[in-house]
Order: structure tokens, then sequence, then C-alpha cells
């Protein structure tokens, strides 16, 4: 199967499509994979686009190689988040999609980095797991390992509105390249109907996926439900800026976190300390995290490399999904959907406030 897919790629580079494939390749030192730009189709012998595996976010990639105007033409191979998190950006004007072919690949669920190096170090094959338990139609976990939590609830794992789609799920170990009909002629693939146990599997996995978020949505709900509860929660927050780097909603070039405004002298310390006794530091934690909330919640696709990228496990990927899905429920807007759903604050309609305004 990663033969196949591999032969796609370099289709798209030899007959002129493209200039560069962005797709991941085993990273420096082998047991990881990372994200790779490549211009010559020998170059792909080793790409694995299946793996398990998401060691970046990769609409941030995206977004540093076309920001402004790609030189080139670019194909990119994405998980549905990411395909997500590219459109997201390209309505934010941080992604340009005009020279670039998304390839979107059904998600077969990821293993936070460590873990994937782990099984690989243990003689597990991941990837090859997850093309067997795909071609019978499941996504599974190898036996003693687990998905990330974002996966787990992830009700959205088939990737929609790409130039080209590779679908894996239910295909009885046979990958079905659908897409654009010029390209599809252009690379001389012809068009070829879905597998019958397809439609059964994709809606048996988001049925699954979906009580799990329910679940794991309702506990956080359970937990938050005033400011005592979200102090908890983000108690052990060292103000690292992980989530926020890793995050590609995060797309500001100035933060104001990251500015003098948050740089207090010593003697705002010693005001704060008399009027309350006791200081938590670093200070301004809930804070930070309550901005990045009210900047991004209604963008949300609910990758988790926030969590994943928290040094302290802090459930950040849970508690943003929750408050996500309330925001992106007021507006009836889902992220990632279409380029041509209008981003809800940057659009003003006259009734939009219905009772509120009269």
């Amino acid at each position: 199967m990663p033969a196949v897919l591999r032969r796609l790629l370099a289709d798209l580079l030899e007959k002129g499509l493209v200039d560069a494939v962005l797709t991941p390749r085993p990273a420096p030192g082998g047991g990881n994979l990372a994200q790779a730009l490549v211009d010559k189709p020998a170059l792909l012998a080793d790409a694995d686009p299946v793996a398990p595996v998401m060691p970046v976010q990769s609409a941030r990639i995206l977004s540093a190689l076309t920001a402004g105007g790609a030189p080139y033409r670019l194909a990119a191979v994405l998980k549905a988040c990411e395909v997500r998190a590219a459109v997201e950006l390209a309505k934010l004007k941080q992604v340009d999609l005009g020279r670039v072919v998304l390839i979107g690949i059904d998600c077969l669920g990821t293993y936070e980095p460590n873990d994937y190096a782990a099984l690989v170090a243990a003689g597990q094959d991941p990837t090859a797991h997850a093309l067997a338990a795909a071609a019978a139609g499941a996504v599974t976990p190898l036996a003693g390992a687990a998905f990330r939590e974002a996966c787990q609830m992830c009700e959205q794992p088939i990737a929609e509105g790409c130039a080209l789609s590779v679908a894996l799920l239910g295909g009885g170990g046979q990958a079905l390249v659908s897409g654009a009909a010029e390209l599809l002629e252009v690379l001389g693939y012809p068009e070829a109907p879905e597998p019958a146990g397809r439609a059964v599997a994709v809606a048996a996995l988001v049925a699954e996926r979906t009580a799990t978020r329910d679940c794991m949505l309702g506990e956080v709900r359970a937990r938050v439900h005033d400011m005592d509860g979200l102090l908890a929660e983000f108690g052990r927050c060292i103000r690292c800026y992980n989530c926020m780097t890793a995050c590609p909603i995060c797309y500001c070039k100035e933060c104001v976190f990251r500015s003098a405004t948050f740089d207090h002298a010593p003697a705002a310390y010693e005001g704060w300390l008399h009027r309350h006794g006791a200081l938590r530091l670093p200070a301004d934690t809930l804070l930070f995290h309550l901005t990045r909330l009210n900047h991004m919640s209604a963008s949300c696709v609910g990758c988790g490399v926030c969590s994943s990228a928290c040094p302290n496990d802090l459930p950040v990927a849970q508690l943003f999904r929750a408050v996500g899905r309330e925001v992106q429920a007021l507006f009836d807007y889902h992220p990632g959907r279409s380029l041509s759903d209008e981003l809800p604050l940057a659009v003003f309609r006259e009734d939009e406030l219905g009772d509120v305004a009269r």
C-alpha cells in the first residue's frame, strides 16, 4: 500500500503537475517521521504518508511554505485535521492554496511521537497494522498502545474538499484515489467505484468517535463549570507557550504574551503580593489560555497538538474542544469544511444578534 501512494506522489512530479511534494519521511536517526519537501521522485522511496503519527501540525508548515504566495507548485499530503486547519488558515490569509494540490488521506489514528518511536523500537510496524485494520474496516491501535486523545474523539477522520483524496478505510486493502477529473486524467488514473464496505466502515467509526467525544467533553464540562474549575485545570501551567507554538490556528506574528505587556516590573509583583498575601507564579497563566480561546475557538479543528506539546500533560485539547464546539454551534460554523464558509467573526449581519438586538 505505501508503494501505491509513493507512486502517486512520484507521478505528480514526473508528469509536471507539481514542482515539489510535502510528505512524511523517516526522521534522522530513525524511529519517527518528519514532513519533508521533495522534488526528486527517487527520494520518495522511503516516504510514509500513512504513518499513524503527527509530530507537527502540517498546516503550520504549509503556511511557512506558501504565505504570501508559493514560488512553486506544491502537493501536500495531509491528514484530515491538517486539511481543515489549512483551510482555516487560507481564510485567514496565512496559507495560499492557489498553487497547492491538497492530498487528503483517511486518518487511521495517530500515536504520540514518543509512543510511536517506542513501538518501532520494539519491532512493531504501526503503518502495516493501521493498513491491515483499515482494510478490514476498522481503525484500532496496536495491542497495549493507545491513540492520542484527540484522535479517540475525532469524528471527522475523512479528509474532504481536497484536489485528490486517498480512501483506505473499508477498501479491502485497496487504495482508492479520487478527486478533480482533470488531475486524474493527466495522471492516467481511472475513476473507480467506492468499495462496498466503505460507507458502513466510515459510519461505524464516526459513531464510535462521536460517542467517545461526547463522553470526554461531558467529563470536562462536569469538572469545569466555574472559575475555580478553570483554575484547577490550568493549575500546572508554566506558561511555556508550547500549546500556542504548536497550534496551527495561533498564527499571529506578534503575540501580546510575548511582548513587554507581560514583562512585569518587580514593583508590580510587590503590589500584587501586598494585595493578596500570596501570588501564584508564573503569573497570568489563566489569562493566557482565556485569551487564546477568545482568539481561536471558532476555528479550532480539534487536532490536539496543544495537549501533545504540553510538558505537564494538561488537557488543553479537551478544554479547547469543549469551548470550541459551543462557539461553533452558536454560529453554525464548521471549521475547515469549506473555503466558501465565511469566518463568523469576520462577518456582520444585521439580524445575527436576534433577541439581543431587540
